[in-house]
């Protein structure tokens, strides 16, 4: 029997039962979707954050008091003893670094802004030196950005995000119009470009002020966040953190040998660890959908095994017409592998159709690798092929003899 006349046959056994084929498929049908799902989200939010932290710029660095990822309750209380990054500290940075092309600070809250009576909730409040649009690679939509005399002065002058502008403000041009932030007033002097959102979560909800006006409003015991940029190769980049390093060890009064009293991180830093949880996540996700493949796979090998009882005289009837043993178990073979295949191909689609769905639902990103769709096939097929050689081995094993007189 050659290999076509195989394939063939298996369909038509397939085909002559299809509810039972149906029923048999769910559990592959399942697993396979899990995978597809799990590695469809984790490919598509591991290349849309690597975006986003490429896009703030590849050489800029952080210089920040406290960890951006804290993992034990040691580690926080640690970080809580160190001494606050000050202003003082980003103006040494700013005038001492001769590697760092560009040098800007940060401070940030969770505020409510209020505009002719509509508020926002949860908007971050941002104080910006006014470098900082540079840094945090934001675009000016509309107006312009901060100058240094808006820094020097302390000025009520403000940039917002577009959800600012669509959800308080309406259609029509929102530059000089009035907002206020915990009370005090602000113009609008620009709108940030479009920065979309990151798994589900929007990058436009934010107000910017001069970091000098948000200290006179909140004070100046909020530790800073300085942020360098690098020119030049990677080699540049060491050496202006090496050079950033040594200032601030200096001005926080670190002892030769001691670690460091703050902490410098790079888009690199932020990437390494969001990959460490998505592989994790992925990972456990794969994990129980490796169970529903199993599951999928007994259930396979239990169908087979009751068809190979049904079609004994089937077998016996062949193997009485000359069918080798090889050809018995390529048929079972080849009719398991398919069933599981076809659950396969329908698990592809649903797990890349669930995906989009999620994406069109909260805004999840999601991205399809061809491998993936070529590791659920072969997933399927191999759960196949492996839980059909006992149904297939004890087919072909059948004395043809005993299994015509079965079923007289």
């Amino acid at each position: 029997m050659t290999f076509i006349q195989a394939f063939r046959l298996a369909l038509q056994s397939l085909w002559g039962s299809k509810l039972r084929t149906i029923l048999t498929l769910i559990g592959v049908v399942m697993g396979v979707a899990s995978v597809i799902m799990v590695i469809t989200l984790v490919d598509g939010a591991n290349r849309y954050v690597a975006t986003k932290l490429t896009g703030y710029g590849a050489d800029v660095f952080t210089v920040t008091r406290m960890s951006s990822v804290i993992f034990t309750p040691e580690e926080y209380f640690k970080f809580q003893k160190r001494k606050i990054i000050r202003f003082e500290d980003y103006e040494a940075v700013r005038d001492e670094c001769t590697l760092c092309s560009q040098v800007g600070a940060m401070l940030s809250e969770t505020t409510n802004v209020v505009f002719q009576g509509h508020s926002s909730n949860n908007t971050q409040l941002r104080g910006y030196t006014w470098t900082m649009l540079g840094l945090n690679n934001i675009d000016i939509a509309l107006g312009r950005g901060f100058t240094p005399a808006d820094q020097d002065h302390a000025t009520h002058n403000a940039i917002v995000g577009y959800d600012i502008v669509d959800n308080l403000m309406g259609p029509g041009d929102p530059i000089g119009k009035e907002i206020r932030v915990d009370g005090v007033p602000y113009t609008i002097v620009g709108v940030g470009d479009r920065q979309g959102k990151t798994l589900g979560q929007s990058q436009d909800n934010w107000v910017a002020v001069p970091i000098t006006t948000y200290q006179q409003i909140y004070g100046d015991n909020d530790s800073v966040t300085i942020y360098a940029r690098a020119g030049g190769s990677a080699a540049g980049m060491e050496q202006a953190e090496d050079q950033v390093r040594v200032l601030m060890r200096v001005r926080r009064h670190d002892t030769p040998g001691a670690d460091d009293d703050f902490e410098m991180e790079t888009n690199d830093t932020f990437l390494d660890i969001w990959k460490q949880v998505s592989s994790l996540f992925a990972s456990v996700v794969l994990g129980l959908a490796s169970i529903a493949l199993v599951v999928g796979g007994v259930v396979i090998m239990n169908i087979m095994l009751v068809s190979v009882t049904e079609r004994t005289r089937e077998i016996g009837v062949r193997k009485a017409l000359g069918a080798k043993q090889r050809d018995v178990l390529l048929q079972f073979l080849i009719e398991s592998g398919t069933m599981a295949l076809m659950g396969g191909a329908i698990g592809v689609l649903c797990g890349i159709g669930v995906g989009k769905l999620i994406t069109v639902a909260i805004g999840f990103p999601t991205s399809v690798p061809m491998w993936a769709i070529f590791l659920g096939l072969f997933l399927a097929g191999s759960v196949g092929v492996f839980f059909g050689v006992y149904p297939a081995s004890k087919a072909a094993k059948l004395d043809p003899v005993a299994a015509l007189r079965a079923e007289l």
